[in-house]
């Protein structure tokens, strides 16, 4: 052999930690946990990067739009959007698209924060009522056309249902005479 027995412990030694770091490697691989850890972070990456190629490097536009949705109060409100809309305009420098969706998040952030003039209420409930007048008649027209096809259709169903019912009377008496006729035949040929 030519090893004496320390040179034969320590490359057993060796080779066991070797072996024992390898079957951890490979059970970390093998592992369902492992597995899907490894799967949801392939998916995070791909949503990343896909958000990235559509909203361009928006790193925290987001915090600026809500730092600037909580800093609104009805005294303030015209200066927070404004500082909001320039820390948009810096984020998303070059990506329209992004810019858009920003824009119109921080319109409905506040536009829900700030509270209906009574012009803005009024003018609402003139078009409303403006609405109502003139598509009554359009309305009435539509009922109107509606219950002349269900007429329609409903004599038209009478007919089919009738149609339906001489059929029926027809296709009955015909098997009955057909039956009677049959019996009378093997009636004959049994006799005859």
């Amino acid at each position: 052999m030519g090893q004496n027995p320390e040179q034969l412990t320590d490359e057993i030694a060796r080779t066991r930690s070797t072996l024992a770091s390898d079957l951890d490697e490979l059970q970390d691989k093998v592992s369902p946990s492992a597995i899907v850890d490894r799967k949801k972070a392939a998916a995070r990456r791909r949503v990343v990067g896909v958000r990235e190629k559509v909203m361009g490097g928006a790193q925290g536009a987001g915090s600026n739009v809500s730092d600037a949705a909580g800093n609104v109060s009805d005294a303030a409100a015209g200066n927070a959007a404004s500082q909001a809309a320039e820390g948009v305009q810096e984020r998303y420098d070059g990506a329209p698209l992004a810019a858009g969706v920003a824009a119109f998040g921080l319109g409905m952030v506040l536009a829900a924060l700030i509270p209906a003039t009574k012009a803005e209420a009024r003018a609402a409930t003139q078009v409303t009522d403006v609405l109502k007048e003139r598509t009554a008649p359009l309305v009435d027209d539509a009922k109107a056309a509606a219950a002349d096809v269900g007429e329609s259709l409903r004599d038209s169903a009478a007919s089919s249902v009738d149609e339906v019912r001489e059929t029926a009377q027809h296709a009955a008496s015909r098997v009955q005479d057909e039956g009677a006729s049959s019996a009378a035949n093997v009636r004959s040929e049994t006799t005859g």
